[in-house]
């Protein structure tokens, strides 16, 4: 199976490449157009701040591309993030994939929430089979300061101060705010059923 692992200058990509080579995949870390059409899966992965990351992507054309793409196709935090119209952060325009505006948590109660989000939460209101051999409420782990607002493509929920989109899906893009390679078996089967799509 062609894995490409969508290249963009953002952090924690290679997390993600160990993951997906202990469940048997030959991930390349690439931003190549062609390469990237031809794989049989795209991940896109990442860490940073949405406005340096957009650059990136259009400086590549990777912006024009993505949207485009047919096969299966999963965006990871601030990957998930970018797959959406409009972040707050730096007022970004993203790919606009998911009708989906990405805010920023603001907490009523600063002893109580803080910013960013980082550590264990749960998942829950779990829908499709990215989740089969999971129980509701399985506990991922967040590192994120923004988060996707719900919409009609939500698939699963987590909360903390509100609800907001733990992962979402439309048509061939699946995106997942939490990090699975960080997620323990939780994320790992998350990204098997993926990669078994």
């Amino acid at each position: 199976m062609k894995v490409a692992v969508i290249k963009y200058n953002a952090g924690n990509v290679q997390s993600v490449l160990y993951a997906l080579e202990r469940l048997g995949a030959e991930p390349t870390l690439t931003d190549d157009l062609e390469f990237i059409s031809s794989a049989d899966k795209v991940i896109f992965p990442g860490q940073g701040e949405a406005s340096t990351a957009m650059k990136y992507l259009q400086e590549k054309k990777l912006d024009l591309l993505i949207p485009e793409l047919k096969q299966p196709f999963f965006g990871v935090c601030l990957g998930q993030q970018l797959l959406c119209e409009f972040s707050e952060e730096n007022n970004t325009t993203c790919l606009g994939v998911f009708p989906v505006k990405v805010k920023r948590f603001i907490p009523h109660n600063t002893a109580e929430f803080k910013v960013p989000h980082v550590g264990w939460n749960n998942l829950y209101d779990l829908k499709g089979t990215l989740f089969e051999g999971l129980d509701n409420h399985s506990y991922v782990y967040y590192v994120h300061s923004f988060y996707c607002e719900l919409s009609e493509f939500t698939i699963a929920k987590t909360q903390y101060i509100h609800d907001f989109a733990a992962l979402m899906n439309k048509d061939n893009f699946y995106a997942m705010q939490a990090h699975p390679e960080k997620s323990s078996l939780v994320g790992e089967r998350i990204l098997k059923n993926f990669l078994a799509l």
